[in-house]
């Protein structure tokens, strides 16, 4: 996916990086030793061979100069932290980080490297499986996502802070960010902001029933799970981590809405009943506050095409509906 928050980097950039990370006596030879990841939707991803043979994944954050959404500032020192934690309280397979900088010495953005792990992209191979393989890797993603939410934090929020006792101030306050940053850019959402702020104070009294904070990962999508021969292998980019509430998961988000696919398989790995009630709304909300994102992003990341735009108007529509909003 192309986005103006790519930051590439020249070769001869890519080299030091890999030689102060590794070592000059590991720096690539000849030809062909680094290739651009292309799944990405924020980050620049390359992977490159160092001369011992060695595969590694280098990613960089976007460039100090191109703005970015509220909640993705500083994403790459979310995704670290995120992985020191999932790293030592579960043992969900996640990426070793083999070294990272922050000094923005060689380039003006963070970055680090992991291995590269040599494994199908679900969101890519998912499509060709058969409909019982499907649900399988389903079930173990509703596993693992199960394991990392059993990480509790002291309060909800950033993993760095300041955290807040009310799960519902800190998810207002995050949908508030999404709105700003989309009237900032007069982003059009088809809908009144301030209609949009009434709908989730309407509905806002069901956030109070979570009362402890969970680590979330929030992007827990197909295109960040990477398997091989019936297992997941490893889960990646952890840069929009929080603790917040699990129902939050991207793996819920097809109990209310068609278009993110069916949740049965991921809810009975997950070990999750039928939503409540008051599940039920809350999930509605953080439908709502996933297609203001995905609306909004466009106009960030600079797409040309305007096909996730267009869909995510229509999808926030619903949603809007869902919870008792419909165009008079």
């Amino acid at each position: 996916m192309e986005s103006i928050t790519k930051n590439r980097q020249s070769p001869e950039v890519l080299r030091a990086m890999i030689e102060r990370a590794y070592g000059p006596d590991r720096s690539p030879e000849g030809e062909g030793w680094v290739s651009e990841l292309g799944h990405g939707w924020f980050n620049v991803a390359y992977r490159v061979r160092l001369r011992d043979g060695y595969e590694a994944v280098l990613k960089i954050a976007p460039p100090s100069g191109v703005e970015v959404m509220t909640y993705e500032q500083g994403a790459m020192g979310i995704e670290l932290a995120a992985l020191d934690l999932i790293g030592k309280h579960t043992d969900v397979p996640v990426p070793r980080v083999d070294f990272a900088d922050r000094s923005r010495e060689l380039c003006d953005a963070d970055w680090f490297f992991m291995p590269f792990v040599d494994a199908g992209n679900l969101a890519v191979v998912g499509p060709e499986l058969p409909a019982h393989e499907l649900a399988e890797y389903k079930e173990q993603l509703g596993a693992t996502n199960r394991q990392i939410n059993s990480i509790r934090g002291t309060a909800f929020g950033p993993l760095a802070g300041p955290g807040d006792a009310s799960w519902r101030r800190v998810f207002t306050d995050i949908v508030e960010d999404v709105l700003a940053d989309g009237e900032r850019r007069r982003v059009d959402l088809g809908w009144e902001y301030d209609t949009v702020r009434e709908v989730l104070a309407e509905h806002a009294g069901s956030l109070d029933e979570v009362s402890e904070p969970r680590l979330v990962e929030w992007d827990l999508w197909d295109g960040n799970v990477l398997v091989r021969d019936g297992k997941i292998t490893c889960v990646i980019d952890h840069e929009r981590a929080f603790f917040g509430d699990p129902l939050i998961e991207h793996g819920f988000a097809g109990t209310q809405m068609a278009a993110f696919g069916d949740s049965t398989h991921f809810m009975r790995g997950y070990g999750h009943p039928p939503l409540t009630g008051t599940e039920t709304v809350r999930r509605r909300l953080y439908c709502l506050h996933l297609m203001l994102i995905m609306v909004i992003e466009t106009v960030y990341r600079g797409h040309t095409d305007t096909a996730q735009y267009e869909w995510a108007r229509e999808q926030l529509t619903e949603v809007m509906g869902l919870l008792g909003r419909t165009r008079r």
